[in-house]
């Protein structure tokens, strides 16, 4: 079957995956500083085709990537934004190319709220996972202010009236681990809605935690070594667990 990809130069490939101007890549590959396969070139216009190459620039390995998928636990005192204004960014947390090469968070959490965080630069990907018209199931936990009563846990599952949204939003799931901590499962993703609605129902969020998007968890499967501030790739099996095939 024939490749989907033409040939590009070598400055071009480096450039695509992030790792600066065409001018910086030419200046990378012209230093010795870049290898293909384990083979270097010092040409930046040698003529590669991707998939199936590795790059390694300054003694790290990077495989060649269309697109990038990626999961990362976020720490408390970090915000998705590219220009945080009271902390730091998760961008921080990635490698610089991936940065450059202009990965986004799908959806954002606030800076106080910990757990999993996706993170892409394929567009579709990212409006599959957060547009609320998709209603991809997100689960929290909450460490709420006051104990959670039954009362609340109903309210939370029949559907809260939150101000400026026509109808009520209920939960999927909402399941008490102790008296003050609770497991909520959304799939509308409104702004602040997890701390809304518990308010709604008469409680307060003193902490919130992301557990998982979909059926993809934290301490689960391929998330299960994944440690806070770190990152992970997802591979096709990740995606396809999440309902997402990667072109």
């Amino acid at each position: 079957m024939p490749t989907p990809y033409k040939p590009q130069t070598l400055e071009r490939l480096l450039q695509s995956q992030g790792f600066g101007s065409r001018k910086a890549c030419r200046l990378l590959v012209e230093s010795g500083r870049v290898t293909i396969n384990g083979e270097r070139y010092l040409q930046a216009n040698t003529l590669f085709t991707p998939p199936t190459l590795t790059f390694n620039v300054n003694g790290e390995d990077w495989p060649w990537r269309q697109y990038l998928y990626l999961a990362l636990y976020k720490p408390a005192g970090f915000e998705c934004s590219r220009t945080p204004q009271h902390h730091n960014s998760v961008f921080g947390l990635l490698p610089p190319h991936f940065v450059e090469r202009g990965i986004q968070p799908v959806g954002r959490l606030d800076a106080d709220t910990t757990g999993l965080l996706l993170l892409t630069d394929d567009g579709d990907f990212n409006h599959a996972m957060a547009s609320p018209k998709r209603h991809v199931p997100k689960t929290y936990q909450i460490q709420a202010r006051h104990t959670v009563s039954d009362e609340q846990i109903v309210a939370l599952l029949a559907g809260v009236q939150l101000h400026d949204e026509p109808a009520p939003l209920a939960a999927l799931a909402a399941e008490k681990q102790s008296d003050t901590v609770l497991e909520l499962t959304i799939d509308q993703g409104k702004y602040h809605q997890v701390k809304r609605m518990l308010a709604a129902a008469g409680n307060r969020v003193d902490g919130l935690h992301r557990l998982a998007i979909g059926t993809l968890r934290l301490g689960e499967g391929c998330l299960a070594g994944l440690a806070e501030g770190h990152w992970c790739e997802l591979d096709a099996t990740a995606l396809h667990q999440l309902g997402y095939t990667a072109v």
